[in-house]
């Protein structure tokens, strides 16, 4: 048998940092309000929304999709910021979809610590992009998912394919 090693070095600061929050604040708003998109994995900005590339992703193309606005709770957003957030999801899919050809998806939000919500106070939308056969012996056995494509290479085959999609 050979001795095979998985790279996958992004996810070390997930798992060897404390579970504590050592910066204060809400990371979302961080991005929003920063002009480097590229460091805050922005691919892209509505009106009302953005659309970050989740930086623990549980598979290759995770995506979240943020209102603006820092609302925990789905009834907080009034008809444009839930219609504009609707729309990334939309954008998000058929973008993915195009660069990525998965076959299928798993679409939803954690509302509330208790659902999962790892970011309960700044509501978000998951999107993970799905293929036949992504999940093998390594979660179930080394507690461990593997992760094909960096952040960095997602970003550039991601973020001109959703900036081409607004206004569409």
């Amino acid at each position: 048998m050979t001795n095979e090693r998985l790279w996958a070095p992004w996810r070390l600061e997930y798992v060897a940092d404390p579970k504590e929050e050592t910066v204060t604040g809400c990371f979302l708003c961080r991005s929003r309000d920063s002009s480097n998109d590229k460091d805050n994995l922005v691919v892209a900005r509505g009106e009302r929304s953005l659309v970050v590339l989740n930086r623990f992703p549980y598979n290759n193309g995770h995506l979240l999709v943020v209102p603006a606005e820092h609302k925990a709770e789905l009834g907080d957003l009034d008809d444009a910021e839930l219609l504009d957030c609707q729309q990334w999801l939309q954008r998000c899919v058929a973008a993915l979809t195009k660069v990525m050809t998965p076959d299928g998806f798993n679409v939803g939000l954690n509302l509330g610590h208790a659902a999962g919500a790892g970011l309960p106070g700044h509501l978000h939308w998951h999107i993970v992009p799905r293929w036949k056969g992504d999940v093998n012996f390594m979660p179930v056995l080394g507690d461990t998912k593997v992760i094909p494509q960096s952040l960095e290479a997602l970003y550039e085959l991601l973020s001109p394919e959703l900036i081409s999609t607004i206004g569409s």
